[in-house]
């Protein structure tokens, strides 16, 4: 047998990958988060296809070193980009155990257990969200599988009958709201969904990257008086770009007045909920239909997991479930008590059981790891937007609400265009030597500097040198009148 390694030959391989492992593992709090500029090389391996194998040992150690030495690293505690997490590290011997016993979620016949951890880690969720009626939910692929899915939620309870008919069927252009500042798998999803992108409306934000409810308000208004079909408002608690979580309280009020369904797309903000501390980051959330969280990136799981949750629960065997002569029934308890399998709830068929790193980490740390984790990196944000603030050189673009901050240089009198520019140089002479990573986005269609606390590695230390680098580079790279602002001699 070409792939039944024996005994001996297994734990030669895994406890060399543990080492490697290991070894990585303790040197996050200082490595690099990728090669020096000069080095770095986007080129594609050109290596033939092997015919014949080689030694597993000798593969093992080159993969490991390779990824290791040429990798981007976006556990190291320096990296202050997305929301990539240094994944905990039982969440790792999660993914392994996963891999080796290969679980079928897909019926409850061939998944009995794992079916029963993920069914009673989305219930740990659900009732931190705080729901006051039936809920349940699933876990997906990711973030945007989850949005996918609550917007198919939201579609088939405002209009049943498009199941089974097509949107077609509807008689109206059925559309839906998010702010300006959502995240794109919306767009995405009412594409694939048949509703077409230009359905959804994306809403001006305030001043503070949040959906504006009186906005809101008006185009609903429009749309309803023109013919067309609201159905769903999507709010954010946590956007990609600032970390700003819509009001969502007042956006539940007007879903409520116009009959809409309320998703809040929290894949990163909705962790808060695991915080007794800092729930009221999304104070509200439970006035949701359906709710998006991202294990994979507050949570510090590794890449994928996402969730999907609903105080609907009904409509999820109404959006997903259908019948099939070939998935296994006998061993399963046939009473109207028992579970739906997995796929009558879920727009996947196989699945991966990616809720075991999520249900072992809390095993091991508990909710209060999450406590201690949300409150130690908000601290650390609200200490770098505080050096921002009493900065001769940069300043605020919003307010720092989640672990993200946006700043921008002070150059009054310097166009949009100029100031796009300035901050794309500071922040490619801050990650020239690959030491660490932060990146520009717009908020509210203007340039800003983005740094993330995502790492629980990351400590004062990692977020002082930043702004040493920071403001050497605005020095370096800032025009003579930027100079002249910030005191440069």
């Amino acid at each position: 047998m070409p792939f039944a390694f024996d005994s001996a030959a297994r734990l030669r391989l895994g406890y060399k990958l543990i080492d490697r492992i290991n070894l990585y593992f303790s040197g996050l709090p200082d490595r690099p988060v990728q090669l020096p500029l000069e080095q770095r090389s986007f080129a594609e391996l050109t290596d033939a296809l092997p015919e014949l194998g080689e030694d597993a040992g000798k593969v093992l150690d080159d993969v490991c070193s390779q990824m290791a030495d040429q990798g981007f690293h976006v556990p190291s505690a320096n990296y202050f980009g997305l929301m990539n997490p240094t994944p905990a590290y039982m969440a790792v011997l999660a993914e392994a155990l996963v891999a080796a016993l290969n679980p079928q979620l897909a019926s409850l016949a061939r998944s009995q257990l794992a079916s029963k951890i993920e069914k009673e880690t989305v219930r740990w969720i659900g009732e931190r969200v705080g729901w006051d009626r039936p809920f349940d939910g699933t876990f997906t692929s990711g973030g945007n599988e989850a949005n996918f899915s609550s917007l198919a939620l939201a579609l088939a309870a405002r209009f049943p009958q498009a199941i089974e008919e097509g949107v077609a069927a509807i008689g109206a252009k059925p559309v839906l709201y998010t702010s300006a500042e959502a995240h794109h798998s919306l767009d995405k999803s009412a594409g694939l969904m048949g509703l077409g992108r230009k359905a959804l409306r994306r809403i001006p934000v305030n001043g503070n990257a949040q959906l504006d409810p009186a906005e809101l308000e008006a185009q609903i208004g429009r749309d309803q008086a023109e013919g067309f079909a609201p159905f769903c408002v999507v709010a954010t608690a946590g956007t990609t770009n600032s970390g700003a979580v819509d009001d969502l309280v007042a956006l539940a009020e007007i879903c409520r007045r116009h009959h809409l369904w309320l998703h809040v797309d929290g894949a990163y903000g909705a962790a808060a909920i695991f915080s007794d501390q800092h729930r009221n980051l999304v104070r509200g959330i439970e006035l949701a239909d359906s709710i998006t969280l991202d294990p994979h990136k507050w949570l510090a799981m590794p890449f994928a997991a996402g969730v999907v949750l609903t105080s609907h629960p009904e409509t999820l065997s109404q959006t997903f479930g259908l019948s099939t002569p070939y998935m296994p029934t006998r061993g399963v308890q046939s009473s109207s008590s028992a579970p739906l399998d997995n796929f009558q709830v879920s727009a996947q068929w196989s699945r991966r059981m990616n809720s075991l790193k999520l249900w072992l980490t809390l095993r091991v740390h508990g909710r209060q790891g999450y406590e201690e984790l949300i409150d130690r990196q908000l601290k650390l944000a609200a200490f770098f937007a505080n050096w921002v603030r009493g900065s001769e050189i940069f300043a605020l673009a919003v307010p720092q609400v989640l672990p993200i901050i946006n700043f921008h240089v002070k150059l009054p009198q310097a166009s949009e265009e100029q100031l796009r520019a300035v901050h794309e140089q500071i922040v490619d002479e801050v990650t020239r030597d690959g030491r660490r990573w932060i990146s520009t986005t717009l908020v509210n269609g203007k340039s800003v500097i983005r740094v993330m606390v995502i790492s629980y590695l990351t400590g004062h230390r990692h977020l002082e040198d930043l702004m040493i680098a920071l403001i050497d580079a605005a020095k370096k790279v800032a025009p003579r009148t930027a100079h002249q602002e910030i005191g440069d001699d």
